[in-house]
């Protein structure tokens, strides 16, 4: 049955008025059946992410290796869809790779090369059908910021130190594919994300800003180079500077009113012919000048990490980048077409793609969200697509090379500027002010770093930052004093419900976490602080272990001091709704002899009906008999 619902979940969308998906099981069928709520739109062309989801899961080497599994269900009318999809993915990428190449500080070609080496690597081992990889504007920006202090001047280094950049992202996926760690990006704070991107993103308008003015720029960090550029704009080119405003205007236009289509070559075209046909050339316009013709040639880098310095945590810090980039396009592609990606694959499909770029003469890649999207728009229905792309690429690279000398670097720092203006997510940014001050703090924090400190320096603050808020957050976790809710045996938190009943001479609460070493004090504190500021006279404290999935040595001994100092001041101290491996580290810790019987089915209205009876014969107990107990041998 399990299977059936799964199947037509992929094949249908079913929609119901009181169900939602969330919820989708046979009950499900037959409620919105029943109540004739129910329709099913069958889609045209079913996606074919659905029919690759069929086939057997596979293991071995196979299990690593995903053409496997498509293109055993691959479909010859699929192969039109990948075709196209592939030339309009290189007439898109072919001018935006030549942007980020000069945003990096290479040469043009070495961008294309990332595309064509990339794409065709990623298509072996990566796991989303239509996820395009090729150079990004923040890798880019941080492998020119970077690398420039490192080769010293020397382009021969510097392309060296690129590509052995790529070469060690490839071998750091290898080691986290075997280690499992692709879950670890999720510890990478959303927020955190926003603000660095945010950040990066002026900083890279700002490096390209410049080339529109037709001026040198300069300086090192953010604010330096604002204070440059000022001085400089008396020296606008103010032809250059109008070409450049006529460029980005094209653009803008055509991502809006033609979104997926390759506006940016049709801007690269008709600014090749304008230069070529007028003499503009001679008015101060910088051209990128002939591109060497053929294709890239295979080539270790002459450098090892060591006689590199500050190479490996750039390394880290592009595949950090990279990482999270690829994946979070990737979830979403997938997401639209019906299927689920491997994260863990993945690493493996990054790795490959960044050891063909620094094996090519290219320079550290990633999956782009943009170039993805114009990928899937065009019809891609398996990586097939980037196998043509890199194809389309190749035939460009060996044929059409001479056309692009004459392409102004001003038209390049235009499609930088409208590609990174989507990394400055406004909209989420007041989301965020409006949902959680800190939130917005902690972003904030990422973007100044950024600006401050640079983007490498910024995605280690971004790292740091995150793993602290993580730990802040673990290590203080809400302590929730609980009441009854009126007309029922459910507790919950009374600072957030005060029409809750408060239970006299009992506190009640619920560490809405683990217990464990590095919050049990806070716990701790929180409930003696609790105890002393409690109105009245306190017989009995009961513990909420419901919402505490792991309590670990610390945590059962903090239990168990909490219950010397109740019994000290004559207060019961009870635990309830303990997990079962909370049970056996509580029994360990002899919190059973203690405190009482620790059975899965005791609840926090258990207690409080034994409370309620004990309190009841202990008002008139009965000649020569003592007064009652709780359960358990706790004294009330």
């Amino acid at each position: 049955m399990n299977h059936l619902l799964a199947t037509l979940k992929r094949e249908y969308w079913y929609q119901c008025e009181d169900v939602g998906e969330e919820r989708f099981t046979f009950d499900t069928i037959q409620h919105c059946a029943s109540h004739s709520k129910w329709s099913v739109a069958v889609p045209e062309d079913p996606s074919p992410a659905s029919e690759v989801a069929k086939t057997a899961p596979v293991s071995g080497w196979r299990g690593i290796f995903p053409p496997v599994q498509w293109l055993a269900a691959y479909q010859l009318r699929w192969l039109r869809h990948d075709v196209i999809a592939g030339v309009t993915l290189a007439a898109y990428g072919i001018p935006v790779s030549l942007a980020y190449a000069t945003l990096a500080g290479l040469p043009p070609q070495y961008g294309i090369y990332c595309y064509l080496a990339g794409g065709l690597a990623y298509a072996l081992f990566g796991s989303s059908r239509q996820l395009a990889i090729g150079p990004t504007s923040a890798i880019s920006m941080l492998v020119g910021v970077t690398v420039a202090d490192m080769a010293g001047g020397d382009p021969a280094h510097f392309a060296a130190i690129a590509a052995l950049t790529a070469i060690l992202i490839a071998g750091m996926c290898v080691v986290a594919w075997i280690l499992r760690l692709s879950s670890l990006v999720n510890f990478i704070s959303e927020t955190i994300l926003l603000g660095f991107k945010a950040g990066a993103a002026l900083t890279i308008a700002l490096t390209q800003l410049p080339k529109l003015f037709g001026t040198k720029g300069g300086g090192e960090q953010f604010f330096e180079r604002v204070v440059v550029l000022a001085g400089q704009l008396p020296d606008t080119h103010y032809v250059v500077l109008a070409f450049g405003l006529a460029a980005l205007v094209l653009l803008l236009l055509g991502e809006k009113f033609l979104p997926g289509r390759p506006v940016a070559l049709l801007v690269v075209v008709m600014s090749i012919i304008l230069l070529s046909v007028t003499p503009l050339r001679d008015m101060g316009f910088k051209v990128v000048g002939e591109l060497p013709r053929g294709l890239p040639e295979f080539r270790l880098p002459g450098l090892r990490p060591r006689d590199v310095d500050g190479v490996i945590p750039l390394a880290f810090a592009c595949l950090l980048l990279s990482y999270v980039e690829s994946v979070s396009a990737a979830r979403a592609i997938a997401r639209a077409n019906g299927y689920e990606i491997d994260s863990r694959q993945e690493l493996l499909g990054l790795g490959a793609a960044n050891l063909a770029a620094g094996l090519f003469q290219a320079y550290p890649v990633a999956g782009g969200l943009s170039q993805s999207s114009v990928n899937d728009k065009a019809g891609a229905k398996t990586p097939l697509a980037l196998v043509f792309a890199s194809i389309t690429i190749g035939l460009c690279l060996m044929f059409l090379t001479d056309l692009l000398s004459n392409l102004p670097s001003v038209v390049l720092a235009a499609i930088v500027l409208v590609a990174v203006k989507g990394l400055i997510d406004v909209r989420e940014l007041r989301h965020v002010w409006r949902v959680s001050r800190y939130e917005f703090f902690i972003s904030m924090v990422a973007f100044a770093g950024v600006l401050l400190l640079g983007i490498l320096k910024g995605v280690i603050l971004a790292v740091i930052v995150s793993m602290l808020l993580l730990i802040t957050r673990a290590a203080r976790p809400h302590v929730a004093i609980l009441g009854r809710i009126p007309g029922t045996r459910r507790f919950s938190d009374i600072e957030r419900n005060p029409d809750n009943e408060v239970i006299p001479g009992i506190l009640m609460f619920r560490v809405e976490a683990s217990l464990l070493y590095f919050n049990a004090e806070h716990v701790h504190a929180t409930v003696r602080e609790k105890i002393r500021t409690n109105p009245g006279t306190l017989k009995l404290v009961i513990c909420d272990l419901s919402t505490s999935p792991l309590v670990d040595l610390a945590g059962a001994r903090m239990l168990a001091t909490l219950h010397t100092e109740l019994q000290a001041k004559a207060i019961s101290l009870r635990l309830v709704d303990a997990h079962a491996a909370v049970r056996d580290i509580l029994r360990s810790e002899g919190l059973e002899e203690l405190i009482g019987y620790l059975g899965r089915r005791i609840t926090v209205a258990d207690v409080l009906d034994e409370f309620t009876g004990a309190e009841k014969t202990s008002a008139s107990p009965p000649s020569g008999k003592p007064s009652g107990t709780l359960p358990g041998g706790s004294v009330t």
